[in-house]
């Protein structure tokens, strides 16, 4: 009887084995036609980004398009030049020429000012100045080149060095650079400096120093100074902390005299 059962059993297996003989086998491992084990991470490769999500087109493109309108509608006192003129004497009386002089600078002031509360910039004071340098330099060398070649004449005629206004670039490179470095604390610092930017070129227009084409194109070569000042930079010297050990504060001597005292804690 044990004979007989085991004799059945056996003769079942052999049954099962044969009506699935899949299951007798080790499947082998499919081929990876799609490459979907290329890359058992899952991360994916960097691909080329198209050019308008670049950098450089993100740095010329709100410049580029600044400077072009300024230098289609410089056309001295004609078209969109005389409307803004004529509006902006009708609005407004001229004003001490000492405020556009003292508020193309007020951005940096703003930017010396966050750094003594003891705000932390993008950059380390060191790289900082650098950046602001710079940026300096090519804004003092591509507007006054423009100058010379468009060789514009003033609303007052005082000069034939109308378009752009560096007055204006002067200050939009500023503000840029405090908007660059502060942003990732606030917005608002950035506001504060392009509302100043602002206002200098309201100012030089009210003052029958340029035309509104000279100060709108004058931001658009502030912005760009700025911008490619940024991108060279990070391309020359990488962004090393080597100023955050330098401080800054006031001091007062005694008898009425006043200073600034230099603090450095040098870091292993």
């Amino acid at each position: 009887m044990r004979t007989f059962l085991i004799t059945r059993f056996t003769a079942v297996m052999l049954l099962l084995g044969a009506l699935h003989p899949a299951t007798a086998q080790i499947n082998p491992t499919p081929t990876d036609t799609t490459k979907k084990y290329a890359n058992p991470s899952g991360v994916s490769t960097p691909g080329s980004k198209p050019f308008f999500q670049s950098k450089l087109f993100k740095a010329v493109a709100i410049p580029a398009v600044l400077i072009t309108y300024g230098a289609i509608t410089a056309q001295g006192n004609a078209g969109i030049n005389r409307d803004a003129r004529t509006f902006v004497q009708q609005q407004f009386r001229p004003v001490s020429t000492t405020l556009d002089n003292t508020f193309i600078f007020l951005p940096y002031v703003e930017l010396g000012a966050v750094a003594l509360a003891g705000v932390e910039s993008r950059n380390d004071r060191i790289n900082t100045v650098l950046i602001i340098l710079k940026g300096e330099a090519i804004m003092l060398a591509s507007t006054f080149a423009v100058k010379y070649l468009a060789n514009e004449t003033r609303p007052n005629g005082a000069d034939d060095l109308s378009f752009p206004s560096g007055h204006t670039a002067q200050a939009f490179l500023a503000a840029s650079i405090v908007h660059t470095e502060l942003r990732d604390k606030s917005q608002w610092y950035g506001i504060g400096a392009y509302t100043i930017a602002t206002s200098v070129a309201a100012l030089r227009m009210i003052n029958d120093k340029h035309w509104q084409s000279d100060v709108v194109a004058g931001a658009g070569f502030g912005i760009l100074s700025a911008h490619l000042a940024y991108l060279s930079h990070r391309n020359r010297w990488g962004r090393k902390s080597i100023g955050r050990d330098i401080g800054m504060t006031p001091a007062y001597f005694g008898n009425g005299a006043s200073g600034v005292s230099l603090t450095w804690r040098p870091t292993k």
